[in-house]
């Protein structure tokens, strides 16, 4: 009988390697799906910032759109409606056939508008405590917008915004066990795939649970000293 060693081992039995790409691809999209979150969090904290009423109700939209609807429903979404919408344009375009998205494109997309909605209020929050008499200071000093911009306002937005985006980095970890449903092969599929090739259910997900408790033991640990860093702006 292989033991547990044998089979979570790097041998010709284990399953160490394909779970072990398995969560670098759980990490890659993760990443990925924050980064972009964080490009679209950024662009939805403006709009709901903004002085105009009608950009404002965008980004009053989408916040409320993606923070209310399940994850797993916007990946359904985006893999069949994207392989939809993809496969009509080329075929207007002149190549016929079916076409579709990588599922990691697809994931990352999906995560990337989840917790980009959610990242908008962490950044749209951070942004409000800002001491406004920096800002008038910076401004009547004939500091350029620019400059105001990268030495006031986006290190001091992030300062305030670290501990909500930690949050929101732990639930895009978790997000990623979602992929599954549409074929990425991350961490979560890996270990359903081992368990029920070797009918050995308790041990490969009792394995997923321990990484992902160790990404999030690990992340958190960082995303908490750069916390500490950034509360003493003026230490060296």
């Amino acid at each position: 009988m292989t033991g547990a060693l044998d089979l979570l081992g790097f041998g010709p039995a284990g399953w160490g390697l394909p779970l072990l790409k398995a969560t670098g691809m759980t990490l890659a999209a993760a990443v990925c799906g924050f980064g972009l979150g964080a490009v679209f969090g950024i662009c939805g904290a403006a709009l709901k910032l903004s002085r105009r009423g009608g950009l404002r109700l965008v980004g009053q939209a989408y916040t409320t759109l993606f923070r209310g609807v399940p994850e797993i429903l916007v990946i359904y979404l985006f893999y069949f409606g994207g392989s939809i919408a993809l496969t009509a344009a080329l075929n207007l375009g002149g190549f016929p056939g079916f076409f579709s998205l990588p599922s990691f494109v697809i994931g990352v997309l999906a995560i990337g508008i989840v917790s980009g909605a959610y990242q908008t209020e962490a950044f749209r929050a951070a942004f409000l405590r800002l001491d406004r008499g920096q800002l008038e200071a910076a401004a009547a000093c004939g500091m350029p917008p620019a400059l105001r911009l990268r030495r006031i306002v986006a290190p001091q937005t992030l300062r305030f915004a670290l501990p909500a985006l930690g949050n929101i980095w732990q639930s895009v970890v978790k997000e990623t066990s979602l992929l599954s449903v549409i074929g990425l092969t991350e961490l979560l599929r890996q270990a359903g795939i081992a368990a029920g090739s070797t009918r050995q259910p308790l041990l490969f997900y009792g394995v997923a649970a321990l990484v992902f408790l160790t990404i999030g033991k690990v992340t958190g640990a960082v995303l908490s000293g750069l916390e500490r860093r950034l509360a003493r702006p003026w230490s060296r």
